[in-house]
């Protein structure tokens, strides 16, 4: 496997890392009705980010660790903006699995694919809308 491969991988593991971390304050934040998505996209991207650091370990390499915190995009004061915070995971998280598509090959590319389906799956019901093409969304930006 070439370094790009690798590269997007731990990319990949770093986005899960995060969104962990984003879901444990989504978590503390949201409502009822929606806390159970948030525990299941939570269970989820530890699946995922496990799975990846599997994955890394059987490349030869080091997975990246996870930082101790990380900086959010917007104060999360309410489910309201826990809502929105959980959407823009999933949009971020789609975008480096859309990357991991383009550089991997066999059963790697499938599981990236799926993990971009899963992304974009969440973050349409996180935001009642969609983007044209789930993990481009903010490459397609001016």
């Amino acid at each position: 496997m070439n370094r790009q491969t690798l590269d997007a991988v731990q990319a990949a593991l770093a986005a899960e890392h995060a969104a962990v971390y984003g879901y444990g304050v989504i978590g503390a934040r949201i409502t009822r009705a929606p806390a159970s998505d948030a525990r299941a996209a939570y269970d989820s991207h530890r699946a995922r980010r496990d799975a990846l650091s599997r994955t890394v370990r059987d490349l030869g390499a080091e997975p990246v660790p996870a930082d101790a915190g990380y900086a959010l995009p917007f104060p999360i004061s309410d489910s309201a903006a826990a809502v929105r915070l959980a959407a823009v995971i999933e949009d971020r998280v789609a975008g480096v699995y859309g990357d991991l598509v383009r550089a991997a090959t066999g059963d790697l590319r499938r599981d990236a694919a799926g993990a971009l389906r899963e992304a974009a799956v969440r973050a349409v019901r996180w935001r009642g809308g969609s983007v044209a093409f789930p993990g481009l969304a903010e490459r397609s930006a001016p």
